[in-house]
């Protein structure tokens, strides 16, 4: 008989264990839900960087969300900077969105976005927080049915736009991403799906 079993079937055993029990659950009630997150919760793979632009794509080559590589993205991609340092590299806005929504208690002190209005082959970062963001539903974009991509010369956005596009600021295009969410994830699945099924049928024909 182990030391456990002896113990669970003695009556001192049983208030033992209980005690324990009792112990452990109130540890966890006086520790806090950040507290709690930071340690266990989804995003506690983010590293800390006080400098993130350099070697950007070497430091976050993919979006850990879906995969994509950032730099194939660069006019949609997007790196967020939180309060504690901690960095969060994504292909676009859909993305930017989940890194938002799981940390909560990670106040954003940067968000930078590729300037889609740029020359440049790899299109450059620029603050969201002076940005226009052109969403045009005629447009697929990265993750997403509907376009959203950024601009740091607020002309470039307006002729970039469309008739039927609209031009708004960073919250602006978040609140369309979340918006857009439930349909863009449910395509994403069902397009994944499809090239899962047939990277297996041609595995099998190798």
């Amino acid at each position: 008989m182990n030391r456990r079993t002896f113990l669970l079937t003695t009556s001192t055993g049983v208030a033992l264990v209980a005690a324990q029990g009792a112990n452990a659950e109130g540890q966890m009630m006086q520790q806090m839900p950040w507290e709690w997150t930071d340690e266990n919760g989804l995003a506690r793979f983010l590293k800390k960087d006080t400098n993130p632009l350099e070697n950007e794509f070497e430091k976050y080559p993919r979006c850990p969300y879906c995969g994509m590589m950032r730099q194939m993205f660069s006019h949609t991609r997007q790196l967020i900077v939180y309060e504690d340092d901690s960095v969060d590299g994504t292909c676009s806005i859909h993305c930017s969105a989940i890194s938002l929504s799981i940390n909560m208690d990670r106040g954003p002190r940067t968000i930078y976005a590729g300037d889609a209005g740029s020359e440049e082959k790899i299109k450059p970062l620029a603050d969201t927080a002076t940005m226009t963001f052109v969403i045009d539903s005629s447009k697929p974009g990265t993750m997403t049915g509907s376009s959203k991509w950024a601009y740091a010369d607020k002309a470039k956005a307006e002729a970039a736009a469309t008739p039927s596009a609209q031009l708004t600021d960073f919250d602006g295009a978040l609140t369309v991403a979340y918006v857009d969410m439930a349909k863009d994830t449910i395509n994403i699945r069902k397009r994944r799906a499809e090239r899962r099924m047939k990277a297996g049928e041609m595995k099998k024909a190798e």
